[in-house]
């Protein structure tokens, strides 16, 4: 702390010289802040403001620099100075812009405007610029498991930009589903007939790209490690249990394992099992074999009618309404029957070809493709199927939707548009269950465990198991809002209908993405930063062992499998698997858990240097932690559009709600704050937490907290949670009234009296 020294410079433009006394803030950051340095300047982020900073840094040896002035997401190039500590007190959307004008307001607008000073200085002071997570050897090779159509496209957007491939395949050749088709729905114009494949051509090029190695016959063995030195052994299939193992060191994964047809024979209801009655792949093996001819039903008789019944045990539709079989829509299906309805018409005009739906949907310009079919004389009818009957001559009972009456139709085959199944690898859920069993001796358990072992995609070695978390459709759980590819493990990333349903247009941009974000993990992984969202972060997680006192909760509670456990059973850091979100520090019951730049104690110092009224002054006090992916920048959003807020609120930007420490709430009501706020992403299936189970997991505490507010005798209604997104800057606004108008009908705090 010796050689530290701290400044602080308020900005004056922007409205902010005209609404607020400046001169009053810069005593406050003199006198309270303890600042060494104080200046303030009319525009703080023009060239003359920032050269202003930059001297001081470089010949008043400044290391700590408090910037009041707008929002601290807000003038980041401006206010970039690397190696120092900086914090950011918002005068601009955080003040100005949200307590109304007037003479009025001019007090507690002031007064909000200099606890902000305050809290500024004080964060600072608490903080130290981190160093970096920098490894001697960091691999930047990305590994692809998978050499499908996503799996190829994956690797040739990584090897095109320079950087080396190894691919997985579990089969003896490269192409996956795709190789098994005929054509594929059109990608490019005039998308008006099925087009080539191209998985040839793809082959091709991986086979003579210098940069891609590729493993057939193969699968993962085991995954070990994290992002920048991921080391992965790789078994070779054969008859003999095991096979050979091959070792490669890698930066980054992309999963791009695709899907498995749902089992036509589950569908009984829709003649699944009978002959003549096959599902989209089936179709596809006999269009091969027909070669351009005619198509042949495997008894040798060609096809002059057929049917193809979508939505087949999808959407929850089981085909008699039963919901029993996939509950979601497989998005290529319908497509897929246009393409396949003119393989017929293609090899004979004359073929009888009828498209049962109950919804058409062709994404894209798929529409084109519709009309294209219509002209080449394909029947589209609204029914939905009651039952096929398979056999010699196949019958589909349906219900006409337009006519609203029931009917059936002949057919010389039948055609299921049955879904996508992922092949995402063991269901985590079931594995923690069998894995407890097993912990407790049954002996059946640890049989299962050694099964479902086998059936892993990745055999990662994390604590929280061998595969990725899932959906509860078993599609690899990837950030579907904010990051789509990424997964809760980091440097890991899904692709294709692995992740989601899917076509092979979806597919190919897909796998694109995530070899994208494979590149940015690698580079972030050499400069020992974070890899998201936070990917500019340097600091990760440390803890001081002589307090710890070995409850577990951060390494449970951990959302991406960061942390492990040593010999002694205390926690064991794995820095670039760390999102830094802080959820472990949040967990911590004795605190002994901190990031250089954000800790218990730079968020604690915020809360009490707040100048908390006393009783007489009737001026209450609410802090407001919010989540700084949607909460705050909400709260931007709402200075911008002038909504106005109680000037009695205080806001503390967190990085995310699961680093919420309840000594932070128990702190501020113990201060005399009347309220504490909490506002968050949306949890749930549908989440939208950027850390994903950050939101969840503060919900859980919170629901905890009722006896510690009970023994300080102040009423729970003073802790409120909220889930906001990032475009609700006309709600929080409105939550904000309303709490306050809230905390002053229960009256201020019993902890001021």
């Amino acid at each position: 702390m010796a050689d530290n020294k701290f400044a602080a410079y308020i900005c004056s433009g922007c409205g902010i010289g005209d609404t607020l006394n400046v001169g009053a803030m810069e005593k406050i950051a003199t006198k309270e802040g303890k600042m060494a340095l104080v200046k303030s300047h009319a525009f703080l982020c023009n060239t003359e403001g920032v050269q202003m900073i930059r001297d001081d840094i470089a010949n008043e040896g400044v290391t700590h620099v408090c910037i009041a002035a707008c929002s601290r997401r807000a003038k980041t190039e401006a206010f970039n100075f690397p190696g120092i500590a900086m914090s950011r007190a918002n005068l601009r959307e955080g003040v100005i812009w949200v307590v109304a004008e007037g003479a009025a307001h001019d007090e507690v607008r002031q007064e909000m405007a200099e606890d902000y000073v305050r809290m500024g200085c004080a964060e600072v002071k608490k903080m130290i610029v981190p160093g970096g997570n920098v490894k001697e050897s960091s691999s930047k090779r990305i590994l692809v498991v998978g050499g499908g159509i996503s799996g190829m496209t994956a690797a040739l957007a990584a090897a095109d930009a320079g950087y080396e491939v190894v691919i997985v395949e579990k089969a003896g050749q490269l192409g996956g589903f795709a190789k098994n088709l005929v054509k594929r729905v059109p990608f490019s114009g005039p998308y008006s007939e099925p087009q080539a494949t191209g998985v040839e051509e793809m082959a091709a090029k991986i086979s003579a790209n210098p940069l891609v190695k590729v493993h057939l016959n193969s699968t993962v063995a085991e995954t070990a490690g994290a992002p920048g030195r991921f080391k992965i052994k790789i078994a070779q299939l054969s008859d003999q249990v095991g096979g050979a193992l091959a070792e490669e060191l890698v930066g980054a994964i992309v999963q791009a394992t695709g899907f498995t047809p749902y089992d036509v024979t589950k569908l009984t209801e829709l003649g699944g099992g009978q002959a003549n009655v096959v599902d989209q792949a089936g179709l596809e093996a006999l269009a091969k074999s027909a070669n351009g001819g005619a198509i042949l039903r495997a008894d040798g008789k060609e096809v002059k009618s057929v049917v193809f019944v979508q939505c087949a045990g999808q959407r929850g539709s089981g085909g008699n309404g039963s919901g029993q079989h996939l509950e979601y829509c497989s998005g290529h299906c319908c497509a897929t029957s246009i393409k396949q309805a003119m393989y017929f018409k293609d090899a004979n005009p004359e073929v009888d070809t009828v498209v049962m739906y109950s919804d058409l949907r062709v994404p894209g310009m798929g529409e084109d493709f519709y009309r294209s079919a219509q002209t080449k004389g394909v029947i589209f009818t609204k029914g939905k199927v009651n039952k096929v009957a398979g056999g010699g001559s196949c019958k589909v009972d349906f219900r006409d939707l337009i006519l609203d009456e029931d009917t059936s139709v002949d057919a010389d085959l039948v055609v299921l548009a049955t879904g996508q199944v992922p092949n995402a690898g063991v269901n985590l859920d079931d594995w923690t269950a069998v894995v407890t069993l097993a912990d407790g001796g049954d002996e059946a358990a640890k049989a299962k465990t050694v099964e479902m072992k086998r059936g892993s995609v990745l055999n990662l070695e994390y604590r929280q198991g061998p595969d990725m978390p899932q959906f509860k459709y078993g599609f690899a759980d990837s950030h579907f809002i904010c990051f789509p590819y990424e997964t809760r493990r980091t440097g890991i990333y899904a692709a294709g209908p692995t992740r989601r349903p899917m076509d092979m247009l979806q597919a190919q941009e897909d796998a694109t993405g995530a070899a994208l974000k494979a590149i940015q993990a690698v580079e972030n992984a050499e400069k020992g930063r974070a890899a998201h969202p936070r990917a500019w972060d340097l600091s990760f997680p440390k803890v001081r062992l002589e307090g710890c006192t070995q409850c577990k909760r951060c390494t449970v509670e951990c959302p991406f499998g960061a942390i492990d456990e040593d010999e002694k059973r205390f926690p064991l850091f794995n820095e670039e698997r760390c999102r830094r979100c802080g959820t472990c520090m949040g967990a911590c019951p004795v605190r002994v858990i901190s990031f250089e730049n954000y800790s218990v104690d730079t968020v604690g110092s915020q809360v009490k240097a707040v100048n908390v009224p006393d009783q007489f002054e009737e001026k209450p006090r609410i802090l407001l932690l919010a989540c700084e992916n949607d909460a705050y920048p909400a709260l931007d959003m709402a200075g911008l559009q002038r909504l106005t807020y109680s000037a009695y609120v205080r806001a503390i930007p967190v990085r995310c709600l699961g680093s919420v420490n309840t000594i932070w709430i128990t702190d501020a009501l113990s201060a005399g704050y009347d309220g504490v706020m909490m506002m968050g992403c949306k949890k749930g299936d549908d989440y939208q937490c950027h850390f994903v189970k950050g939101s969840e997991l503060a919900s859980y505490r919170m629901s905890k907290i009722g006896d510690t507010l009970k023994q300080m005798g102040v009423e729970a209604e003073r802790v409120i949670t909220h889930e906001v997104a990032i475009t609700d800057h006309e709600r929080v606004a409105k939550l904000i009234n309303d709490y306050a108008a809230q905390i002053q009908e229960i009256g201020l705090s019993p902890m001021k009296f």
